[in-house]
């Protein structure tokens, strides 16, 4: 019951990591901040809402995905190792432009915040990866996803303050240290699909 509990608590981590609401939160507001307080509340709310539709069908949908791709569970965990690998040297070394370069101009539906800052490539692949790894455990994988989105949208949702606390530099110290977890995570995860790949384990 405990490694049970700790697996969901390690893949909400992931997950959470993964969605990067700290490092997002000068991205929300940059993009927000010519919309009046009380909309941007909304937008935001709205914005993760969608957010968790989409991870949600890919929860559940993603694996007939790979099914249809005869993807097999060591592929996709030496995929998304490098995958999550690439995004945590992103959050140590970002560029000026940003992870998702240049933002769109006006009132964002959908795009840039729900896709991809909150269900980005990463996310969805981390989804994928850990459905593919039990497929039987829809309830521990729905459970972590509920987990990591709730813990997202209280951080996004109270990015004002946030900002007023840490201030660019603090925000960036967090991301750059979550940034080297994931780095650890990613580098775990491709270690061990090229461990099942070389001893069948």
């Amino acid at each position: 019951m405990i490694e049970l509990v700790a697996n969901y608590l390690s893949a909400a981590m992931i997950l959470f990591l993964v969605m990067d609401p700290l490092g997002n939160i000068p991205v929300f507001l940059s993009i927000l901040k010519d919309i009046e307080p009380k909309r941007r509340w909304k937008i935001i709310l709205r914005e993760l809402l969608i957010a968790l539709v989409i991870l949600l069908i890919f929860l559940y949908y993603g694996q007939n995905l790979l099914d249809l791709l005869h993807l097999q569970s060591e592929s996709v965990s030496i995929a998304g190792g490098i995958i999550l690998f690439i995004i945590g040297i992103r959050m140590v070394f970002p560029t000026r432009r940003g992870i998702m370069g240049d933002q769109l101009e006006g009132e964002p539906l959908i795009v840039p915040l729900a896709i991809p800052l909150v269900a980005g490539p990463s996310t969805l692949a981390t989804l994928m990866l850990l459905v593919r790894s039990d497929p039987s455990n829809m309830v521990g994988w729905l459970t972590a996803l509920l987990i990591a989105w709730l813990l997202t949208a209280i951080i996004l949702l109270m990015a004002p303050i946030f900002f007023k606390i840490l201030r660019k530099r603090g925000l960036a110290a967090i991301e750059r240290l979550m940034g080297m977890i994931l780095i650890m995570i990613a580098v775990q995860m491709s270690v061990d699909g090229i461990k099942s790949v070389i001893y069948g384990i």
